[in-house]
């Protein structure tokens, strides 16, 4: 029987392992410039860590992990008759894989708010999780890169996080990506203009789904849940505005007013910073329940899905007994980001150069003598390596083509009478006689 890997995951090759570190080293390094320290947490949680806290539709795609041992053994045999798999899941399983690194994160601050410093900069990249049926850019074990600042409501967080999404996809080359921004409070202050307030949750979730299913699926989503022509033509008409000045009218005297003026301070700073990639949208909404103010989402043009999203939320540590904590962050999808880079080619071409050079192998003697010259040129920082069999050099050659190895050293018993050795380069095929002694030097250069 031939080996497999669950639906929605990936084995990685070495050469796409190199592109998605390369990713996650431009990320990283702009993290860090702006004052951010990198966190871990485990890649499973306690149950009621998780629930309840991504809305209906996001516990259902949490991961469940059976309890150790005879599962079954603590479980009512009334709850076994009934055969409800909500109910057993309960009984079954105290632990789930994270479903995101926000949640994990509100955790964090709590368990370790005495040795923390806040405002408090983190940054993380850890794999998630999602019970998602598989498709193209939707996998079921996936990386994130999160960044968030937690313990401070300013919306000068907003505009670094917004600078660091502008920087990080210009050093990563994508050109036309755009930054869109909403409100939480301008949702709810459509709900209260439209004095549906009682369905906020079902109108977030339909006009998050704007750019999946359209005009008309929202149209059939809001009037499934009950809203009546005169409130959907409304929401309609606020989905399709193309500025904050379109929706003035519809939030007058609603709580809408104040997301307006943040946003509008956001996007002014950032026209002052110079950062032209973003805009309001009102079509975004961000369906995960924990969003109270600011929500950002990224896109590139002619790319399915966002490629980095997040926001605002003002209590998130409340749920774990710390109280009026805000943060916002912002969570880059790196295995979107991969496939939109891998699309537009846009990997430079060195990533894939692990090792520089390679020393041919002749034969036993002349290997022994290459050993030393390997130290030395790793001591001097050059990635290097030692051809293990005497094999023909085509083969050698063939091998180092393979792997985008640059140079080729040649050390047969002339060179090494003579200290010297053949540095061929694989690229022109090009080859000069050099001293051994002058091996690092010509490297470096």
């Amino acid at each position: 029987m031939k080996p497999s890997i669950p639906k929605g995951t990936r084995d990685f090759l070495p050469k796409q392992v190199n592109k998605r570190n390369y990713i996650f080293r431009t990320i990283e390094g702009v993290f860090k410039l702006y004052g951010y320290v990198p966190i871990e947490t485990p890649s499973f949680e306690n149950i009621d860590t998780l629930t309840g806290k991504y809305g209906d539709e996001g516990d259902q795609l949490i991961f469940k992990i059976l309890n150790s041992g005879d599962y079954l053994a603590g479980v009512d045999r009334e709850e076994l008759a009934e055969i409800s798999s909500g109910k057993l899941a309960d009984s079954i399983a105290g632990k789930a894989l994270r479903y995101d690194l926000t949640v994990p994160f509100a955790r964090y601050v709590v368990q370790h708010q005495n040795d923390l410093t806040f405002p408090f900069k983190r940054y993380q990249i850890q794999p998630v999780w999602r019970a998602d049926r598989p498709q193209k850019g939707r996998y079921r074990e996936f990386y994130q890169c999160d960044v968030d600042v937690i313990g401070s409501a300013s919306l000068h967080n907003e505009v670094e996080l917004i600078q660091i999404i502008d920087q990080v996809f210009s050093e990563l080359g994508v050109s036309d990506f755009k930054i869109g921004i909403n409100h939480r409070k301008i949702l709810a202050g459509l709900a209260e203009g439209l004095s549906i307030e009682s369905n906020f949750n079902d109108l977030v979730t339909a006009i998050d789904k704007w750019d999946k299913i359209g005009e008309e699926g929202v149209t059939k989503e809001l009037s499934s849940k009950g809203l009546g022509g005169e409130a959907i033509t409304a929401v309609m008409k606020y989905a399709k505005s193309s500025s904050l000045s379109h929706i003035g009218d519809i939030l007058q005297n609603t709580k809408g007013e104040r997301g307006m003026e943040e946003v509008n301070m956001i996007l002014t700073e950032l026209e002052n910073l110079g950062v032209s990639s973003c805009a309001f949208n009102a079509s975004l909404a961000r369906g995960l329940s924990y969003y109270t103010g600011t929500i950002i989402e990224v896109i590139a043009d002619g790319f399915s899905g966002s490629i980095c999203a997040g926001g605002r939320y003002d209590d998130l540590t409340g749920i774990f007994g710390m109280k009026d904590i805000s943060g916002v962050g912002v969570s880059f999808g790196a295995d979107r980001i991969y496939d939109l880079m891998e699309e537009r080619q846009l990997f430079p071409s060195d990533t894939n150069v692990s090792t520089e050079l390679m020393f041919a192998n002749f034969g036993a003697e002349e290997a022994s003598f290459c050993l030393s010259l390997l130290k030395e040129v790793r001591v001097a920082g050059i990635v290097a390596e030692l051809y293990p069999d005497a094999a023909k050099m085509k083969k050698q050659f063939s091998y180092a083509d393979a792997k985008h190895i640059p140079y080729v050293a040649l050390v047969g018993a002339d060179e090494m009478a003579k200290n010297e050795l053949t540095l061929k380069n694989m690229a022109s095929g090009e080859q000069r006689t050099i001293n051994s002694s002058d091996l690092v030097k010509e490297l470096k250069r």
